[in-house]
């Protein structure tokens, strides 16, 4: 669907938004309200997938974008970009085949800072199983309680999912005494952990 269409499309889901939240003399359906609302949303997210496009068309950089966005030029390209996979010269595929990423990249991470490694070493390939000692864990969240101090939870925010190269790629939200952190789960291709970290939330 082309822009201008999405735009009279968006026009028309907000209207509806603003009309049935609009009147408290005629309550609306709040579960169709969320529905419109994610209807809405679903629809800007297209519009603004082709507007970067359009931008990137016409010139300006993953750099101008993202700071547009609030984010990094990288964080700009991975939810935007359109690499070509240099072993086959076509388009790489984007599309999250994980459905549950999120949620076992969070209990993973939950395994692996509560302790319960018996149960986390079940999900790693082999070459992650070889190489997270208890040695590297513990060297690992110590380096982490030096800089922000203690393990608090899980942030607010939810996981972000998305697909890079050959991996599903997740970042948890984590909270700290002294500051936010997040883990960065790697899944291969047969949903395996490749990669597990604890990142400064502003990493990329």
């Amino acid at each position: 669907m082309g822009l201008a269409a999405l735009q009279a499309l968006l026009l028309e889901q907000a209207s509806a938004l603003a009309g049935s939240s609009a009147s408290p003399l005629a309550p609306p359906s709040y579960l169709g309200l969320i529905s419109t609302a994610r209807r809405t949303q679903e629809i800007a997210g297209q519009v603004l997938e082709l507007c970067v496009q359009q931008a990137r068309d016409a010139g300006h950089t993953w750099q101008e974008i993202g700071d547009l966005l609030g984010v990094t030029r990288q964080a700009a390209f991975q939810r935007f970009g359109k690499p070509i996979d240099p072993r086959t010269g076509k388009p790489m595929d984007k599309t999250v085949q994980m459905t549950d990423a999120a949620e076992r990249a969070a209990e993973i991470v939950a395994e692996v800072l509560e302790g319960r490694m018996d149960e986390a070493r079940k999900s790693f390939n082999a070459q992650v199983l070889a190489a997270f000692t208890d040695e590297v864990r513990g060297s690992g969240l110590a380096t982490v309680a030096g800089m922000v101090g203690a393990f608090q939870g899980f942030g607010d925010t939810e996981p972000f999912v998305r697909r890079i190269g050959d991996h599903t790629v997740v970042d948890v939200p984590l909270r700290y005494e002294a500051g936010e952190m997040k883990a960065r789960v790697a899944f291969d291709a047969d949903e395996k952990v490749a990669g597990l970290f604890i990142l400064p939330p502003e990493a990329p």
